[in-house]
């Protein structure tokens, strides 16, 4: 799905495109704190906020984690925020995704770009390598 990249950001999406926020999910990038960095990237769906510090820290191994900035995730990926999609990430990089998006019949995820979005089926998620769904990996709505 084709989309003016000054909307991509998921509030200003769904209230322009009129799709409900509760079916897109947003790929975040997160790394650790400490040297040498780790990083992993988490789908969950954008009504609801990622458990950083507790369920990822753990997942990950390490004590302290934040979202990756910009550059990083541009480097890391090379996608830009607001556009980053499950799919062609760096094979190191695991992908944990939420439980709840997988309840979804279909789930809007970036698309690459900040020009694409993209409908899948969340089944078609497990087929990526290095990705596991979470249970309670997002706390909130969903």
């Amino acid at each position: 799905m084709a989309c003016d990249p000054a909307l991509a950001d998921t509030a200003a999406f769904c209230a322009h495109y009129g799709v409900p926020a509760e079916r897109t999910g947003n790929t975040i990038i997160v790394a650790s704190k400490k040297e040498p960095k780790q990083y992993a990237a988490c789908l969950v769906l954008a009504t609801s906020r990622l458990d950083v510090n507790h369920a990822v820290a753990r997942l990950m191994g390490v004590k302290k984690l934040s979202f990756a900035t910009a550059d990083e995730t541009r480097g890391l990926t090379g996608m830009e925020v607001g556009g980053v999609t499950v799919f062609g990430l760096p094979a190191e990089l695991p992908l944990y995704v939420d439980s709840r998006v997988m309840r979804l019949d279909e789930v809007l995820v970036g698309g690459g770009s900040r020009s694409w979005k993209i409908w899948v089926a969340p089944d078609t998620l497990l087929r990526i390598p290095g990705a596991s769904v979470v249970e309670g990996l997002a706390a909130g709505p969903g």
